[in-house]
């Protein structure tokens, strides 16, 4: 994930003036202003250099050294270079950079255009020997490339019978009248709003940017330019945190479904935009597939994706790939073994898989489906919503999609049962390389408690969700989970190595007692034993207690198992279950107050570190804690808050930019990845649509960024650039994050939730351990049941021992009841009656479901 691609200087640099020549008399004198990015190599990374065909870039010593393939014919048919080089018509320049060479050769140095028609600026030739030598010369620029344009400086190593080794290091540009950053490339707009859409009868609320103290006149527009709403806007000052001066324009009183709509202010015009349900419930499946197009380990086929997408499969041990079945451990660590580890999803941007990254994003897949069951509706993830092959297997696809990610956790474990924290290449490839083109080794590191705790917490919730599934299966996760929470209990603190970031992020993280809150919730929600139930009660995280404005993330993993123990079926006290659910309520209101003071609306925390490497999925993962209290308390409050997280994302920010590729007129395309990569590359695609862009991220991590957004306001610190991989890459951990959040928004798409159309009441005598129940089914929609199936969770101890007018099945603490022949048919309005006879102990069912969806307790 850092590594800039190639734009080939083409050969017509070589008919471009000398440095001599090009040293004009008269021109203007030149500041002190480096032109060159991470010059100097010392940060380990080569970004943003690339190498072109036949040249492997490796950063060695503190240098930039390029294995070049022999054979060529051309200098400029083997490269090394940067893109983006700013600049200016008329300045001088001063090209300094240290070399040498394995065997001595000639190489040229160039400035000049990266795409077509490839103009020069400058080049100059120089003889390389194995011994390192200071090389400078001088020109002036007769082009004018301005930040993140098109010039380019490179170097040209070809024209060789043999192979080589070139070193460059202390590469500097120097020069100019204009400090290069500063200024945002993003073009917006005055009037900013969702550039997807609203939901009808949701509130509508956009934001101008104005100075004006005074109210401003607002008018919305439909597709046909007609007016059909006007209304004033509400001075709100000077925005910190965006750096703009705001109003707020509320138009909620409007709600016509209709699409193109615009909404202005005086000569100023925002994007269209439609009034309606349909693009989030879109959105809901996009975010989805974005996992099939990170698989690992199989083909990605052109007739789920279409052909602009369709690859090969990628480490699977066909040529140039060294594969993922047989992967040993880093050579430092010596492990005497190697593991298979086929398949997963490839994180982000590179071809390394995380055990923490992809645990959370697992996590929060299958727990969208857990509520879906709970409190929810299931049925938009049945069997054949999404397009993968699993599509007609009879499982619920997002349950397909996980199990993915979930098999390749499990190969993870060691055979110690702890799980090892990653699996990437020995070293960063280029950008772009195809994962079926990736010729670098592939090596395991060390096992972590962390990632141990992970596979624990996944595999126990997987299990779980998997036991009427296919409970072989489900045996299998528990198991695995068992043996890697015991592991991790014996290894309490073995840490991520901070420094292993060669090939790979570190991902370190130095405390695991939230791993272990969650991992111990997962195993006491599925199981009900009684040791994991006292490490839970025991934790300091209990009870919500660590949950926060900051919310989670993969290192802040305690909320996943309040969640887990707010909505699943447990033997916890019902005060206890009360107060985490009052948690979420509490920090949700927390929310909304800061919300509120907000020019652009979004639950996010910058108090501390401002506007962090992937702000977004912070944003979405609040927008989760805003979604679940409305679950517990039913607040309209909490909803709405969960739409504007939406949009902010989709484009009522200060860059009014959607961060969601295909969603929106101007929308993120050039995400930092290697396959998706057509900014430098254009037989390769662009972002596919429900992409996620890790978003804002003031600390300008990456030499892209801190060239171009220099002094950005922090929700400003964003530019659309492959290159640019702290603010534009994107992850399995923040397309979950959109992937819950757009699940959950499009099932409450609409003036109000969904209206159940079952009801179900409960009624139970007891005895010292047993107890008699009484339960009646109502058909409270519009169309008659053909046939029905009850779901439920005892919260106790409790066992079906016998049942009446039902088939009655029972699987850990989940009862299910299916009809007979003779009372299936219901119709609207109309009631069944069952019951049961059980022993244990335990409080009522809270939660019950009629094929699939959730109903209305009587």
């Amino acid at each position: 994930m850092r590594s800039q691609p190639p734009r080939l200087l083409a050969a017509t640099l070589l008919a471009v003036l000398t440095a001599t020549s090009l040293q004009a008399a008269g021109a203007a004198a030149a500041a002190d202003y480096e032109r060159v990015l991470n010059g100097t190599f010392d940060s380990g990374a080569a970004d943003p250099w690339w190498a072109g065909a036949g040249v492997t870039n490796r950063v060695t010593g503190g240098e930039l050294c390029a294995a070049v393939t022999g054979g060529t014919t051309n200098p400029w048919d083997a490269l090394i270079g940067q893109n983006g080089v700013p600049f200016e018509t008329g300045q001088s320049y001063t090209f300094s950079f240290d070399a040498h060479a394995t065997t001595a050769q000639p190489i040229t140095a160039a400035a000049g255009e990266s795409v077509s028609p490839y103009r020069g600026i400058a080049s100059q030739q120089f003889t390389l020997s194995p011994t390192k030598q200071r090389f400078t010369f001088t020109f002036t620029s007769t082009l004018d490339f301005p930040d993140a344009g098109n010039g380019q400086v490179a170097f040209q190593l070809g024209g060789q019978a043999a192979d080589n080794t070139i070193c460059v290091d202390n590469v500097s540009v120097v020069g100019g009248v204009k400090p290069p950053g500063g200024v945002n490339p993003n073009p917006t707009r005055k009037v900013q709003v969702d550039l997807v859409g609203y939901v009808p009868g949701l509130p509508k609320r956009a934001t101008l940017v104005s100075t004006a103290t005074t109210p401003q006149t607002w008018t919305l527009k439909n597709s046909a330019g007609a007016t059909v709403a006007t209304g004033q806007s509400t001075p709100k000052g000077a925005d910190a945190t965006s750096g703009d001066s705001v109003h707020q324009i509320d138009f909620s009183s409007f709600d016509t479904a209709g699409t193109g709509y615009t909404l202005s202010v005086g000569e100023d015009s925002s994007f269209p935009f439609d009034i309606s349900a349909d693009p989030i419930k879109k959105l809901r499946y996009d975010s989805l597939a974005f996992f099939y197009h990170q698989r690992s380990g199989t083909p990605i086929e052109a007739q789920y994706v279409g052909d602009e997408y369709s690859r090969p499969a990628g480490h699977i041990n066909v040529a140039p790939n060294q594969g993922d079945n047989n992967v040993p451990c880093r050579a430092d660590l010596a492990c005497g073994y190697t593991l298979d580890v086929r398949g997963g999803w490839y994180d982000a941007g590179d071809h390394g898989k995380y055990v923490v990254n992809g645990g959370i994003a697992a996590w929060q897949l299958l727990n969208s489906y857990e509520r879906a069951t709970r409190v929810g509706d299931a049925s938009a993830f049945r069997d054949g919503t999404l397009a993968i092959p699993e599509k007609t297997n009879g499982v619920p696809d997002l349950l397909d999609e996980a199990r993915w990610e979930v098999d390749f956790l499990l190969k993870m474990q060691a055979p110690d049962g702890m799980a090892h924290h990653k699996i990437h290449d020995a070293n960063w490839t280029a950008l772009p390389t195809r994962p079926e083109l990736d010729d670098q080794p592939r090596r395991l590191s060390a096992t972590s408690t962390a990632a141990t705790l992970n596979l624990a917490a996944v595999a126990a919730q997987a299990s779980r969700l998997w036991k009427g599934i296919d409970a072989t299966y489900s045996a299998t996760l528990l198991t695995a989970a068992r043996k890697a929470y015991t592991a991790a209990k014996a290894n309490p603190a073995k840490i991520a190595d901070p420094n292993d970031g060669t090939g790979g992020g570190a991902y370190s993280d130095s405390t695991v007692s939230d791993e272990f809150y969650w991992a111990a919730s997962e195993l006491y929600a599925t199981t009900g034993d009684s040791a994991y139930r006292t490490d839970v009660t025991a934790s300091p995280h209990y009870k919500a207690a660590g949950l926060t404005r900051a919310g989670f993330y993969w290192g802040g993993t305690a909320p996943l198992g309040d969640i887990t123990l707010a909505l699943a079926p447990n033997g916890l006290p019902a005060a206890d279950v009360t107060a985490i659910k009052s948690a979420f309520a509490t920090v949700a209101d927390q929310h909304l107050t800061a919300m509120a003071g907000m020019g652009y609306a979004a639950p996010y925390d910058n108090s501390t570190d401002g506007y962090v490497w992937g702000s977004n999925s912070a944003v979405l993962n609040n927008a989760q804690v805003l979604a679940l209290a409305h679950d517990f308390t039913g607040a309209a409050k909490y909803r709405d808050g969960v739409f504007e997280a939406l949009h902010y994302v989709l484009g009522r920010n200060p860059l009014s930019t959607s961060y969601v590729a295909g969603y929106g007129d101007q929308a993120m395309r050039n995400a930092h990845h290697r396959f998706w990569a057509n900014q430098n590359d254009p037989t390769l695609p662009i972002a596919p649509p429900g992409s996620l862009s890790g978003g804002p991220n003031s600390a300008l991590q990456d030499p892209v960024a801190q060239r171009l957004l220099a002094g950005c306001p922090q929700q400003k610190c964003w530019v659309d650039d492959i290159g640019a991989y702290s603010v534009n890459e994107v992850a399995v951990n923040w397309n979950s994050a959109l992937a819950w959040v757009s699940g959950w928004a499009a099932e409450k798409s609409g003036t109000t939730a969904p209206k159940p159309d079952c009801e179900v009441g409960f009624t139970a005598g007891r005895w010292n351990d047993g107890l008699s129940a009484q339960v009646k089914i109502t058909n409270t929609g519009t169309t008659a049941w053909t046939s029905w199936k009850l779901a439920f969770a005892f919260p106790g101890t409790q066992k079906v021992t016998a049942g009446w007018s039902a088939t009655w099945s029972q699987t850990g603490r989940d009862v299910t009841a299916t009809s007979m022949p003779w009372n299936g048919q219901v119709q609207p309005g109309k009631s069944v009656h069952i019951g049961f006879n059980g022993s244990g102990t335990g409080t009522d069912p809270t939660g019950f479901t009629i094929n699939g969806k959730a109903c209305k307790i009587a």
